[in-house]
């Protein structure tokens, strides 16, 4: 700068015309360039480049010995400035070899096991004590591999750096996350305390579910004579049918193959109808056949997959037996306690080990009595029932610490059967008793064998009915009136938490599974997650599920469709219903795998909002590895149609009247697919005939929204 003026006053004592505003600009920027340089190389390090930082800068924990190996110095440009921030050149680019590095000597070797429980939050912490309280110290009746499965749980995962493996290595995962030798391992997240993944609110898998209200309460009472079959007298079994005919799930011996009834997970023999093959599982003597299903866990965490799935490429044919190696070696999961696994599940593995630790009785059904096939009517279904009463089989008490029920369902197809499976879960109206907080923790398990075809009605009814109008203002109200939001937050079944883990495998060719899932319970929380893995050729899936949410409540949907075998074929509708200021979602997954070609799939959710402060998350998703296939998924949110409401009205029908045939319709479409058996006709009257069409419209006389919306407009015509 001093130059410059110099320059300046020389030309002026000349006379000469002063510098233009150019060459003033070109010689202040050679000059700030100049000074930057001289500035850069006197801070510089002795020995740096962009790929080995100043010792002091690694936080204590590389050493000099590291920074001091490469004898290379800075190296500057044409204009004398630094290289650095703006790559290495030729001459000087070096990679250090981590592999050569000496631990202990040229870097510290952290302790990582000090820093296991590090990232976790005080949230964190309360969910690994909450899922410690309900897996407690004793086993449930599955003996052997209950101990197998506590043992897993409680064998904490290994802090390892990923590395990455030769692509032509056996064990090669493009998604693999390595650190440097002297970072800290952390586990993923979940992971801390046990050996797979507990719940976690931020998880991708829990992200919508009200995590904090669930692990808040606790569960940690057991069912009094858990384990044990409940013995009722001529008396008591009276009744007790009675009551389930009431509910409208009962059938009489003539009705169905077999009948197996469970009142808070405890079986109850009087009350059932068994075959040597349909009955509640002895555990004492667990067949070779039964043992490795038992033990199956979820999401991967059994890597061995339940059938094998045959594969040809240029390499001949092949048989893969591997839940982490499918699609390898590009698009291969492996380990399932990766983050990167773990994001992908549907984190259900943690539920079903608790429930194989835990469980009180299994239903056992292995079939194989094959269908007419000149006849349209369906078989005989077998039905299973878990009522639950409002105690729960615990005791009430001030503390209003809940109880824990474990239901456990096998059910095998055998080849070129023509099962019809019922699944009801129902409230139990018990006179005198308290009501008491419960978690229903369901663990089901479907084969579908060779050739096998399985209908399968699972129909969720517990918790009661939510309260009507909750989405009400204050100002709406009349004077007076309690607040019908205060009367939801104060029902006890606010308190009560319905987990269901559905684990399907089609495990023979050709074989069939349709599913018809109704969560239409009044439990505060409710959770159901359906797997569905499709390992063999030409074998199919036809899934149907209607979820209704009101009140308070919160409500998660999940299913997962895993195309293995070469021409599966999957369809998908899921339709939700959510009113008052209940908080529904859905997640479906749909995974195509190389070994998949000529896969066909379709996915479609469909919600319909009641009320202008309830919430919905869709999330409908397709992950295609395969290069030969046709796949389409979708998702829609409306709400009820003024067109169609218009039309109602036009002909006499009241607004409300029309808004229950409009909700009722909407649902009927996926009500129809139940099992006939379930369903009676909307003319009856008696109590023991009430069908699912007639509890359904009850449920939505509760859910129809008063008045206009504060949003006028349609947002989309379903």
């Amino acid at each position: 700068m001093l130059k410059l003026f110099e320059i300046i006053i020389k030309k002026r004592d000349r006379g000469e015309t002063a510098l233009s505003s150019y060459q003033v600009s070109c010689i202040t920027m050679k000059l700030l360039l100049a000074t930057t340089s001289i500035i850069l190389l006197a801070e510089a390090p002795s020995s740096c480049n962009a790929f080995v930082p100043r010792s002091n800068t690694w936080a204590g924990v590389a050493r000099q010995r590291l920074s001091t190996s490469s004898s290379q110095t800075c190296s500057t440009t044409s204009l004398g400035i630094s290289n650095i921030g703006l790559g290495p050149t030729e001459e000087e680019t070096t990679e250090i070899d981590y592999d050569k590095l000496v631990p202990g000597v040229d870097y510290e070797v952290p302790d990582h096991e000090s820093h296991r429980l590090d990232r976790r939050s005080k949230l964190d912490e309360r969910c690994d004590a909450w899922y410690g309280e309900l897996l407690g110290a004793e086993n449930g009746v599955l003996g052997d591999i209950a101990a197998g499965i506590r043992t897993r749980l409680m064998t904490k995962v290994e802090l390892k750096n990923e590395k990455q493996l030769p692509y032509e290595h056996p064990e090669f995962t493009p998604y693999v996350n390595t650190k440097l030798p002297w970072s800290i391992l952390y586990p993923a997240y979940g992971l801390e305390e046990y050996g797979v993944p507990v719940p976690r609110r931020n998880a991708e898998a829990w992200r919508h579910f009200d995590v904090p209200g669930m692990v808040a309460q606790d569960y940690s009472q057991t069912v009094e004579g858990s384990g044990t079959e409940l013995v009722l007298s001529d008396e008591e079994t009276a009744s007790m049918k009675a009551k389930l005919e009431k509910k409208g799930t009962w059938l009489e011996d003539d009705k169905c193959f077999a009948r197996l009834i469970y009142v808070n997970g405890r079986f109850v023999p009087s009350l059932s109808k068994t075959t040597d093959t349909i009955c509640n599982m002895d555990t004492s003597n667990i067949s070779e056949k039964d043992a490795p299903l038992l033990s199956r866990l979820t999401d991967g965490f059994t890597d061995r997959l339940a059938g094998d799935v045959p594969f040809s490429n240029d390499d001949g044919d092949h048989l893969l037996k591997s839940f982490a190696k499918l699609s390898k070696p590009d698009h291969c999961m492996g380990d399932c306690t990766s983050q990167f696994a773990i994001n992908a599940q549907q984190g259900t593995a943690s539920l079903a080990a608790l429930n194989t630790v835990k469980t009180g009785a299994v239903a056992y059904v292995r079939y194989s009595m094959p269908g007419d096939p000149e006849s349209d009517e369906p078989p005989m279904p077998v039905l299973i029932i878990n009522a639950v009463s409002k105690s729960g089989g615990g005791t009430a008490n001030e503390d209003e610490k809940g109880v824990a029920m474990h239901p456990r369902t096998l059910a095998v197809a055998e080849d070129g059967s023509s099962l019809a499976l019922i699944q009801s879960m129902v409230d139990l109206d018990s006179d005198g008793e308290e009501h008491v907080p419960k978690l229903y923790n369901g663990y089901t398990q479907v084969f579908v064998e060779g050739n096998a075809n399985v209908t399968h009605s699972y129909l969720e009814e517990t918790g009661g009915f939510v309260t009507p109008d909750v989405e009400l203002m204050d100002k709406e109200l009349e004077e007076g009136q309690v607040p019908p939001r205060s009367i939801e937050s104060a029902r006890p079944e606010l308190k009560d938490t319905h987990l269901e883990t559905v684990d399907v495998h089609c495990t023979g060719d050709e074989s069939f599974y349709a599913p018809s899932i109704m969560s239409i319970g009044g439990s505060g929380r409710i959770r159901l997650a359906f797997s569905i893995s499709l390992l063999r050729p030409r074998s199919e899936a036809n899934v149907h599920g209607f979820s209704l949410t009101g009140g308070a409540q919160r409500t998660d949907v999940k299913t997962s469709i895993h195309h293995m075998g070469q021409g599966t074929t999957s369809q998908q509708l899921q339709k939700n219903m959510v009113g008052g200021r209940g908080t529904g979602s859905f997640r479906g997954r749909v995974r195509v795998e190389q070994s998949a070609q000529q896969t066909d799939s379709d996915q479609l959710c469909r919600t319909i909002l009641l009320s202008d402060r309830c919430k919905s998350w869709s999330m409908p998703s397709l992950e295609i590895v395969a290069d030969d296939v046709k796949c389409t998924h979708g998702a829609t949110v409306a709400d009820l149609s003024d067109e169609e409401l218009f039309y109602l009205r036009s002909r006499g029908i009241t607004q409300t009247a029309a808004r229950n045939l409009l909700m009722f319709a909407y649902a009927d479409d996926i009500s129809k697919t139940v099992h006939p058996s379930m369903l009676a006709e909307l003319g009856a009257t008696t109590d023991a005939k009430t069908g699912l069409q007639k509890r359904i419209t009850a449920r939505l006389l509760n859910l129809v929204p008063k008045g206009d919306r504060a949003m006028l407009g349609e947002l989309h015509s379903i």
